[in-house]
């Protein structure tokens, strides 16, 4: 984001941010997270509901659920330039807003002519809520100089697992989903703003240009992104595909495969929370390289797989692997040049081209030849994470403590 002093500017004075305050903006936007999560968690539950409200098909749902991820995309770089015009906080406050108040526009839908359009209306706020908060969780960061972004996409997975949990009871109930996803919209609204409450207040400095409407991400972005794109790719697979694996390449019963996907989102959501301390003990690169191997090592467990238990310790291992990678990204992309919330604006463009691509590619291959050649492609990917690990370096992060206070304050991430 941020352009907000965060990036360029001579001088956001951050100093001016006590101990205390910036304790409270490490849990406010964490806070945020989680919240951002729960929007997701929520939606997902309903997808069943929609489409039977809707009368769409299976191949119309899925051409209606690429759409957030087109939202995304096309809105990210705005989130920027939203956020030199207004501050960060109220920029985060306001897009937090607007995709919360977003959840409920799907289930208002009479068909798949105002669905397609309302969901790339939800993603586009999707994306420029999590590139406002990832940018605040960088600038963060900096200002503690401790790792803690990889425990901020945990406490998203937290949310994520929570709104799903609602979800689950609403729909077991059977609750109509425009009464379940509009209450959820307005507590999670209300819930937001108060989050907003305690996040940094930077502000860019009068002098400095306002970032594009859009533009090219830089090429520090790309390569980020490209490591990104790699755990994501894993991610989005894993999720989407272990179940059917089970069930259809080793045969495993309904209940045991879809206990599989938990199992992986549970392992996720544990290690990022646990990220942040083994990242500040062995640093970005070596947490990045060894991850790395863990997911290799799971990958290669999955299709050598002939029993449920080896297949399932392999996605075990893929979700520890995986884990910290994109949230290390993020935190490289805010600290990769003079332009911050564009770096970050590229990565998260990737990573969400990543996710919408990755399961239609797994389905792809495996119509082609198997379910254990797709995930051949997914264990070289993310063998790809220890060959490309070097480029979440964090420079100076150890020369950085050693600084006097006040040369660390004036500092520009």
């Amino acid at each position: 984001m941020v352009g907000t002093g965060s990036s360029a500017s001579p001088s956001p004075q951050p100093s001016r941010f006590s101990p205390a305050e910036l304790r409270r903006a490490r849990w406010s936007v964490a806070a945020v997270f989680c919240i951002h999560g729960a929007v997701t968690g929520n939606f997902a539950t309903r997808i069943p509901w929609i489409q039977e409200h809707t009368g769409i098909s299976p191949g119309q749902l899925g051409l209606a659920l690429a759409f957030p991820a087109i939202g995304a995309s096309l809105a990210m770089p705005l989130a920027g330039r939203i956020s030199h015009r207004f501050g960060a906080r109220t920029a985060l406050r306001g897009l937090l807003a607007l995709w919360t108040l977003a959840l409920i526009l799907p289930a208002l839908s009479p068909g798949l002519y105002v669905l397609c359009p309302v969901l790339l209306l939800y993603g586009a706020t999707a994306g420029m809520s999590d590139v406002a908060m990832n940018a605040l969780g960088v600038e963060t960061e900096n200002r503690l100089d401790r790792p803690i972004m990889s425990g901020l996409h945990g406490m998203w997975s937290v949310g994520a697992l929570l709104g799903s949990a609602a979800g689950t009871v609403a729909a077991h109930a059977g609750t109509d989903a425009r009464l379940h996803l509009g209450g959820a919209a307005l507590v999670l609204t209300a819930l937001g703003a108060l989050a907003c409450q305690g996040v940094l207040d930077l502000r860019s400095s009068p002098e400095e240009h306002p970032p594009p409407r859009f533009a090219l991400p830089p090429r520090s972005a790309l390569v980020i992104g490209a490591v990104g794109f790699c755990a994501v790719f894993a991610e989005g697979a894993s999720l989407d595909w272990s179940a059917v694996y089970l069930r259809d390449a080793l045969g495993t019963d309904a209940g045991l495969a879809a206990a599989s996907t938990t199992a992986f989102a549970c392992t996720m959501a544990a290690a990022r929370l646990a990220g942040d301390r083994v990242v500040a003990r062995f640093g970005a690169v070596r947490t990045v390289r060894v991850g790395g191997v863990l997911a290799t090592a799971g990958g290669l467990l999955i299709v050598a797989a002939r029993h449920p238990a080896m297949a399932m310790g392999g996605f075990a291992l893929m979700g520890l692997g995986i884990a910290v990678v994109v949230p290390l990204a993020f935190a490289a992309a805010g600290r990769s040049g003079p332009a911050p919330s564009q770096a970050i604006a590229g990565v998260a463009t990737i990573t969400y081209a990543s996710g919408l691509i990755a399961p239609s590619a797994i389905g792809g291959i495996a119509q082609a030849t198997s379910l254990t050649a797709s995930f051949a492609l997914v264990t070289l990917l993310a063998f790809g994470l220890v060959v490309g690990a070097g480029v979440l370096r964090v420079p100076g992060r150890e020369t950085r403590r050693h600084l006097a206070a006040p040369a660390s304050d004036a500092k520009q991430p």
